[in-house]
């Protein structure tokens, strides 16, 4: 269970970060208040709100174990959450100006779709062992949500691209919308190497490799004869392609040994590659480079925003924080 909560810190990470971000108080002068990490345009990151953060992180990634993690460990991780919650706030405040909201149903459907990521009754764990209310997620999710339709209706509308310039990044990258090589394979597994001599015996002997595959396979693809579909190499395990691609159509392999168990292949066609035409995979194309452009243009549009921000860093106060304070870590245990 800890490690499917760890998947799902990058997406929880990513979101706003919400807590203390939304409805600040104001801090009219930026004195070196302990209290305070940071201000963005007199909106105040507190103490409190970003240690929460912090240690959650920490906890999250792994990175916290039992024991408190070093000054070192703690400080590559405080410095880039500073970065991330100022420009989540930047860009809520940004959100406010345009007068960008999202409504309770939103946030509900939002909330819904992680929650289907997780089989039925974990997702309350998972945010559990995150140290994460189901209040706070939505908050969280809140906060994405709104700096989402921010980009969408800032940002990304002022994206466009002509049908010549994406002939020219079809042309300019060809190969990679390539069709490679691919081969339709199918497999027996056994556990030992006699037993796969007894098995490539039958086979030898004429025996039907679908149906030997469905009689003493132990892998999941023995129900439809073995058959693992079509492949392009890197796909499948090494050892898979070194054989298979060396086949012809119909030829079956010698006994090969993996991690696995104990394999015989057979191949049942084969793809030569060949390259794609533009009017094959133009909606690709479009949606690689609409993508990429959207990317720019939203770095390009915080970089602006940071640009023209008062953002103030309480260097004595983040470097002050290095280790969990005593009472949350006796919680922790």
């Amino acid at each position: 269970m800890r490690r499917a909560f760890v998947r799902a810190t990058p997406l929880l990470a990513t979101l706003a970060l919400a807590v203390g971000l939304a409805g600040c108080p104001k801090k009219d002068k930026e004195d070196p208040d302990t209290n305070v990490v940071a201000t963005v345009n007199g909106e105040v990151l507190s103490r409190a709100d970003f240690e929460q953060e912090l240690w959650r992180e920490l906890a999250s990634t792994g990175t916290e174990s039992s024991q408190q993690p070093t000054p070192e460990e703690v400080e590559p991780y405080k410095r880039a959450l500073v970065e991330t919650l100022i420009s989540r706030m930047l860009l809520l405040q940004e959100a406010r100006t345009h007068n960008i909201t999202v409504t309770p149903e939103e946030v509900d459907r939002g909330v819904l779709r992680l929650s289907s990521d997780y089989p039925a009754g974990n997702f309350n764990e998972v945010l559990a062992q995150g140290q994460l209310s189901m209040a706070e997620l939505k908050t969280r999710e809140a906060t994405r949500l709104t700096i989402e339709k921010l980009f969408a209706n800032q940002v990304y509308t002022r994206v466009a691209l002509t049908e010549e310039e994406l002939r020219a990044h079809f042309a300019e990258h060809e190969a990679e919308y390539a069709e490679p090589e691919q081969v339709r394979a199918a497999q027996i597994v056994v556990k030992g190497m006699d037993e796969a001599r007894r098995v490539q015996a039958q086979l030898k002997a004429g025996k039907k490799f679908a149906d030997l595959a469905r009689r003493y396979s132990l892998s999941a693809d023995a129900k439809v004869g073995g058959d693992l579909g079509f492949f392009p190499r890197g796909q499948m395990p090494p050892a898979f392609d070194e054989v298979v691609f060396k086949l012809g159509v119909g030829q079956s392999s010698d006994v090969v040994e993996t991690e696995y168990g104990y394999h015989l292949f057979r191949v049942l066609e084969k793809k030569p590659g060949r390259k794609l035409e533009f009017a094959e995979v133009r909606d690709q194309v479009e949606t690689k480079l609409l993508a990429q452009r959207r990317a720019e243009a939203q770095t390009k549009y915080e970089q602006e925003l940071r640009a023209k921000a008062k953002v103030w860093v309480n260097e004595a106060t983040l470097q002050a924080i290095r280790e969990r304070p005593a009472t949350q870590a006796a919680a922790k245990k």
